[in-house]
């Protein structure tokens, strides 16, 4: 039987999300990749022991994460309640609709329909009453966003969710959700986007501004590039890479020799801080308090532990932040 370990909170540091009182572990766990329903559920128990023990409290999850979709809520709720039941109000647990779920026209996008179908669905999968986010996973272009923001206004007046959360949304289209929910009297309070050295779009379509003057947190998912940003890219692609493996969401033709020079570039400056990419490349988008929470995802529990290095180190002098950024050229 698992007890979780006594000095759990000892070294994370754990940040506001925005100017809500809601605080996230400056490290997170995120369930997209090998919880599915192809994985090994011993491994599976032994990542989320190991987060826990380390002062990872947010497990983020949404509807479709498996493989087969609904499968990573379904894993993760039989060891919630086999094995971490005791610990439920010391976890934040998050889930995400939006993208395709189930056939037909209501298991896709935004309605009040599909968003709150599927929150029900994932709080049987997980075996919940609730959970501690819920977000909209993508803007949806042909749903008003009254409607969209309304539902999740639903979710958590019904008691299903305790906050509010959107995903995929730039700046502007944030600000106008942030504008319905504040009106509506929902604590909306974080955004969860794709953010890290190489892929800086929340800094060029203004989220990561609007968040900063809004007082909403940020949680960057993909923090290493699909792995990019670690020493397995070094010396070019590896057999058992996620490239060759799956080639989903990383792509072979994203791999050029210009990434990898830029790679090995970011790796050498790494080496001169005293740490790997990996931990750099975490400490980087940590390093100035906007961004609330990073999300790794792992197929091992050393890979948590060697990640948690990270938030030893996150701050940057004007000369690294430099030299990161001309790596780039």
């Amino acid at each position: 039987m698992y007890t979780a370990s006594e000095n759990r909170y000892g070294s994370m540091n754990y940040v506001k999300c925005g100017a809500s009182g809601l605080r996230l572990p400056q490290v997170s766990l995120g369930l997209w990749h090998n919880f599915g329903s192809h994985f090994p559920k011993e491994n599976m128990r032994q990542l989320i022991f190991t987060a826990f023990d380390n002062g990872i409290t947010h497990f983020d999850l949404a509807n479709n994460y498996g493989p087969e979709p609904g499968s990573a809520e379904q894993n993760f709720g039989e060891i919630l309640r086999e094995d971490l039941n005791a610990y439920r109000d010391e976890i934040i647990v998050t889930t995400k609709a939006g993208y395709e779920m189930w056939p037909g026209p209501y298991g896709d996008w935004g309605s009040r329909k599909y968003l709150l179908s599927s929150l029900d669905q994932s709080l049987k999968r997980m075996n919940l009453d609730y959970v501690d986010i819920f977000y909209h996973h993508r803007p949806d272009p042909e749903t008003p966003l009254e409607e969209t923001m309304g539902a999740l206004a639903q979710a958590v007046q019904s008691g299903k969710a305790l906050y509010a959360g959107l995903s995929n949304y730039d700046g502007p289209r944030m600000r106008e959700a942030a504008k319905i929910l504040s009106e509506l009297h929902v604590p909306f309070v974080v955004n969860q986007n794709r953010y890290n050295i190489l892929d800086r779009g929340i800094e060029e379509n203004g989220l990561k501004q609007a968040a900063a003057e809004l007082g909403k947190g940020i949680v960057a998912f993909c923090p290493l590039a699909q792995g990019l940003l670690t020493d397995r890219y070094l010396n070019g692609i590896p057999a058992d890479s996620r490239i060759r493996t799956d080639g989903r969401f990383l792509k072979e033709s994203a791999v050029t020799e210009e990434r990898l020079a830029q790679i090995r570039r970011l790796n050498n400056i790494a080496a001169e801080r005293g740490q790997k990419l990996s931990q750099m490349a975490l400490a980087w988008v940590l390093r100035d308090g906007i961004t609330t929470s990073v999300i790794i995802g792992a197929s091992k529990p050393s890979q948590i532990l060697e990640n948690l290095k990270a938030i030893q180190n996150t701050q940057f002098t004007e000369e690294e932040l430099a030299k990161i950024d001309n790596a780039l050229k």
